[in-house]
């Protein structure tokens, strides 16, 4: 018999940069995490790292898939959103696409 495969990370969006009335920071990426509503829930994903996941023109290594990685900061207001930062700055063209937010590392 198969076993299911198991998932070590959850979904989230990517909503846009952090910004302010007229200008936004690119540093900062505002992420919704799928299953997170408010303020409290986000506490569990702090400090986890995320992984933007893509697709490249051209191999390198041998393979098209690409990888950008960053980390959790802190929370962003109280409907459960997250700011990450990220090793180099998403791209504009990622909005709503979706990340991983893997479940390591622990705090528990």
């Amino acid at each position: 018999m198969g076993r299911q495969p198991v998932r070590l990370y959850t979904k989230g969006t990517f909503v846009g940069f952090q910004r302010g009335h007229r200008t936004q920071n690119p540093d900062v990426a505002l992420v919704a995490i799928e299953g997170v509503q408010q303020k409290e829930d986000t506490e569990f994903y702090l400090g986890k790292r995320i992984a933007f996941v893509y697709r490249g023109h051209k191999k390198k290594q041998g393979t098209k898939i690409r990888v950008i990685w960053g980390r959790i900061a802190r929370p962003h207001g109280n409907s459960g959103l997250v700011r990450a930062r990220f090793v180099n700055n998403l791209p504009p063209q990622a909005m709503g696409a979706t990340l991983r937010v893997m479940l390591y590392p622990s705090r528990v």
